[in-house]
Parts: structure tokens; sequence; C-alpha cells
């Protein structure tokens, strides 16, 4: 998808897929500096927070065909509190049409990579431990975290499938590591690149 630089066209996407809303938008966040050009900015946030993410349109912008080959943010991420919210946010995009480019359990976590309307990776993740302190002492000293940090290739319809038929945030875990959720085609992480 090519680049929109267009702040209307972003804030839509993150408002469907991650159900962030707008706490501030305006035109001009540079109105009171007259020697300055107008920046559009938009704030928005899915909780109570002043802002969660910030979308800037600069104005003279031109899309750069070659960004994967340039210093940049590749990607950033949102965290979910129970698996339950994580599936649902795909069955609820999925519907939109909108499906993940990469699925994985990294061991620590259950991660869904999208892209965003412009080219950038945004992860949606849920903590298979269910606490920061276990995740953060697997991914310092695990063996298994450290010979494949990307973790085990998963597909979130089998994992639903699973999750209905009774199946626990940590079984779904232990089976997605056994490999019983497999996509049908392995993915390609270049892709988020």
């Amino acid at each position: 998808m090519p680049p929109t630089r267009n702040t209307d066209a972003m804030r839509e996407w993150y408002r469907q897929v991650l159900g962030m809303s707008v706490v501030h938008a305006t035109p001009s966040a540079t109105a009171g500096h007259p020697d300055l050009p107008a920046i559009k900015i938009t704030w928005l946030s899915n909780d109570e927070a002043n802002h969660r993410m910030a979308l800037v349109e600069l104005p003279h912008l031109e899309p750069d065909e070659n960004r994967a080959s340039h210093p940049r943010v590749q990607h950033f991420a949102f965290e979910y509190q129970q698996l339950d919210d994580l599936l649902g946010t795909y069955q609820r995009l999925k519907r939109l049409g909108i499906l993940p480019l990469l699925c994985t359990d990294s061991g620590a976590q259950t991660a869904f990579y999208y892209e965003d309307p412009d080219g950038n990776s945004v992860e949606v993740n849920v903590d298979n431990f269910e606490n920061p302190w276990t995740s953060g002492e697997y991914v310092k000293n695990s063996p298994e975290f450290a010979n494949n940090p990307l973790g085990i290739f998963v597909d979130p319809d089998k994992m639903i499938a699973a999750h209905e038929e009774g199946a626990t945030h940590w079984e779904i875990h232990l089976r997605a590591r056994d490999g019983e959720f497999a996509p049908a085609i392995p993915y390609d992480p270049r892709v988020m690149i």
C-alpha cells in the first residue's frame, strides 16, 4: 500500500484497528507561530491517557519508495491484557478485510503484525506469562528465545478454534510452541521491512 501522508486516513485506520479515539486534532499545531508552516496533528488514545500516539502531517513530504533501506522506526507495538482481546481484535479486523502480515508466538508473547496505510508495521500482542517480570526474565535468560527470537508462526483462526473449545491462554501458548497452530503457508517476515 503506498504511503498516504494523510492524517485523516491514518486516524480512521487506527480508530478501526486499535480502537483509538481522537483526543484532539488541529489543522495547525504551529498556528501561534506565523513564521512556521502549518503542521497538522491528531492526538489519539485507547484509554484515559492524554495520548498514546500522535499522527503528524508535515507539508511538502514525498513518499519514499526506498524507505526500507533508510534508518527509521520499523514498527511500534500495543499490548493487550488478555488473549481474548488479541483474538477478538483479529476477528474484528478480518471482517473489515484487514489481515496481519505475520503472526507469531515468540515465547514471551503472542503477536500479530499489521501494516498501516503508510506502510508502517504495527504490532498488537499479549504477554503469554501474564506479567512483565516473568516474560522479561524469559527474554533475558531463555536459550529457546535466544535461538529463535521471532518464534513460532501461528494461524490465528486455529488459535480461535482451540480457544472456543475451552483451551486456556497458557494451553494455547504451549500448543502454539509445539507447532499445532502453524499456518498453511509460512509467513515471510521480510514483508515487514
